[in-house]
């Protein structure tokens, strides 16, 4: 046996879904301008100099540096030339890892300052910081060293991705 729908309960069932859309579209936060365009007035495109490195491990200036590239690249931000008039400068501020309490696992942690600057004014600046985990592995010293680059270069890409949201948010 089929049930009949009347045309009352197919308005009640549009209605709702109105109410549902429209309820979700101005309390959600969402917004309708493009990603990475809340960079202040006047700061068009944005160059990237590599990182400084504060810390005593080696090349992590270089990866932080290149996953703050390809974030200005996804906004349409990174310039490309000798003369830029708008920079976002980092530093890498430190990093160290430690055991956990499961059996084999570690945990890397790093923050990171990004000061946005133009023309030698700094518009903005931001300090992120997070964790990443990995496997320490089974006693083969090249898998556990793998396993932690791996980690840094996926808090590297989330870092970044934070820093410049919370760099372009303020504005």
């Amino acid at each position: 046996m089929r049930p009949t729908w009347s045309a009352g309960s197919e308005y009640r069932r549009a209605r709702t879904a109105v109410v549902v859309v429209a309820a979700l579209v101005s309390g959600c936060g969402y917004r309708f301008s493009p990603w990475g365009s809340a960079l202040p007035e006047g700061v068009g495109q944005v160059c990237a100099p590599i990182f400084v490195n504060e810390t005593p491990e080696p090349a992590l200036e270089n990866l932080f540096t290149r996953y703050l590239r390809q974030q200005l690249v996804q906004a349409g931000r990174l310039a490309s030339g000798p003369s830029c008039a708008s920079t976002i400068e980092g530093a890498v501020l430190n990093v160290w890892a430690s055991p956990t309490i499961i059996a084999n696992n570690y945990r890397v942690f790093t923050t990171v300052r990004l000061r946005l600057v133009k023309e030698g004014q700094l518009l903005g600046e931001t300090v992120v910081s997070g964790t990443e985990d990995y496997l320490q592995g089974r006693g083969n010293v090249l898998e556990a060293e793998a396993n932690r680059q791996a980690a840094m270069a996926r808090l590297a890409e989330t870092l970044m991705r934070d820093g410049y949201d919370r760099l372009a948010s303020t504005w």
